[in-house]
């Protein structure tokens, strides 16, 4: 018996190593690359976490949700820091059943970025949404800055969980501060005078549903052209308004509304940030035992 014994672990060793040759033995030749390639990572989307810190922390990496960063509030004398939860290479759950300009499945095309931020609060005067920190708010535009430079990510697929999944999702909320990040070249923003002189006319004659479902779809979102104002357009123009327009998102079409839907989906595509853009960004270790 302890024959048989001996011999079986000297076909398993043998097969372990005759395995181990073979995976060692392939060689590969990298002398020649293909011009027609790009990065799997072809959007970018926000969150809040809608928690404090210790309990995002928890959800995000022992939950079924997860996201590539975490950036945390500054707490007394604890700066706001970037927390890398998955590698970029690898998927992460935060995008669900969600969709943009065609593209659907966004969690295996995207990287993730979770900001810890309470969200929207209902209370006797309604949904209040907190401020987010503003030392918080410069981490995430440099981490922003630093992944679109590294994926070339277009200015167009930088965008809120509420643009890709408007019926589910609020976040990152009307106090993300959207204008930011146009001023700092990242996204598409309307002209004020091209939207003030806009909106003189529509308040003439406000546009029908209809135009606006297809002015939302031309701006990306997902949405059928019925004419009718119902949930789910309701929904798709309020994410709209939260992130244009956020001092009003009831989800009702408007002359306002009208002005910046036209001109943003009549502007040029702006350039991609130059791949060469320095990293601003050091992500910190995860290490739960700080926290």
């Amino acid at each position: 018996m302890l024959n048989m014994k001996r011999s079986a672990a000297c076909v398993l060793m043998f097969a372990a190593l005759l395995l181990g040759g073979c995976a060692t033995s392939l060689k590969i030749d990298s002398t020649y690359a293909a011009t027609s390639q790009d990065s799997r990572v072809q959007f970018l989307i926000i969150h809040f976490t809608a928690e404090d810190f210790p309990r995002s922390l928890k959800v995000l990496t022992q939950g079924p949700v997860s996201s590539h960063y975490l950036v945390s509030e500054r707490d007394g004398n604890n700066p706001a820091k970037v927390y890398q939860l998955v590698d970029e290479n690898r998927r992460a759950f935060h995008a669900g059943v969600s969709s943009w300009k065609g593209a659907t499945a966004l969690n295996a095309s995207s990287i993730g970025i979770e900001i810890v931020n309470l969200g929207g609060r209902r209370g006797a005067n309604g949904l209040r949404f907190p401020d987010f920190d503003r030392e918080q708010i410069d981490r995430v535009v440099e981490l922003v800055k630093d992944i679109v430079a590294r994926h070339q990510i277009k200015p167009d697929r930088i965008l809120g969980h509420s643009d890709i999944a408007p019926t589910r999702k609020n976040d990152p909320g009307p106090k993300f501060p959207w204008k930011r990040l146009a001023d700092e070249g990242l996204i598409p923003w309307p002209d004020e005078n091209a939207v003030a002189a806009r909106k003189a006319a529509y308040e003439l004659a406000l546009p029908s549903v209809a135009w606006f479902q297809e002015k939302l779809v031309k701006h990306g979102f997902t949405l059928p052209v019925t004419g009718e104002q119902d949930k789910l357009t309701t929904d798709v123009i309020s994410a709209f308004q939260q992130k244009y327009r956020p001092a009003r998102f009831d989800g009702f079409p408007d002359a306002e509304t009208a002005a910046i839907l036209d001109v943003l989906t009549s502007m040029p595509a702006m350039p991609i940030m130059p791949a060469s853009a320095p990293s601003a960004v050091q992500a910190d270790p995860l290490d739960k035992h700080q926290h």
